[in-house]
C-alpha cells in the first residue's frame, strides 16, 4: 500500500495526474504545430503552385494546433477555446481524411489531415479525441457555473 506521505492524499494525486495530462496534450499540440507550420510554410513558399489546396489545409491545420496549444497551456481560461478548436480539428481531419481518399486527384500532396493523418501515424486522428476527452472529463467534475 503506497504511503500518502510520499506520493500526497489522493486528491492531490488526482490533481496531478490532470495537470500531468494537460502538460502533455500542450506538448503534443505544440510539436504539431511546429511540425504542421514547418511543413506548410516550406510547401508554400516553394511549391504553392503543385498543390495548392492541399498546402493551404496543411497551414490550417498548423493554426489550429497553435490555437490549440495556447488554450490548453492557459488551463480552466482556456477551456472554451480550446473545446472549439480541438472541435474544429476533429471535424478537419474527418473531413479532408475522408475527401482524401474520396477523390485523391484533388489531393496530388498530402496534408497533415490527408487519409485521416496516415502521413503522422495517425495522431492527428487520435489526438483530438484525447483532447476532448481530456476536457470533458475535467469539465464533467465542474459545476454548470463553475
Amino acid at each position: 500500500m503506497p504511503d500518502d506521505r510520499v506520493l500526497g492524499a489522493p486528491a492531490e494525486r488526482d490533481a496531478g495526474s490532470a495537470a500531468g495530462g494537460r502538460r502533455v496534450l500542450v506538448a503534443l499540440y505544440a510539436v504539431f504545430a511546429l511540425a504542421a507550420g514547418a511543413r506548410a510554410g516550406v510547401q508554400l513558399a516553394t511549391r504553392f503552385d503543385e498543390a495548392p489546396l492541399a498546402y493551404v489545409l496543411s497551414a490550417l491545420a498548423a493554426a489550429v494546433y497553435l490555437v490549440a496549444t495556447v488554450a490548453l497551456a492557459r488551463g480552466p481560461a482556456g477551456r472554451r477555446t480550446a473545446l472549439v478548436a480541438i472541435s474544429v480539428e476533429l471535424v478537419g481531419v474527418l473531413v479532408v481524411g475522408t475527401l482524401s481518399l474520396a477523390d485523391p486527384a484533388a489531393f496530388p500532396d498530402e496534408t497533415v489531415w490527408s487519409g485521416y493523418g496516415r502521413g503522422y501515424l495517425y495522431v492527428p486522428l487520435v489526438l483530438p479525441v484525447l483532447g476532448l476527452w481530456a476536457l470533458l472529463r475535467r469539465g464533467a467534475g465542474r459545476t454548470a457555473h463553475g
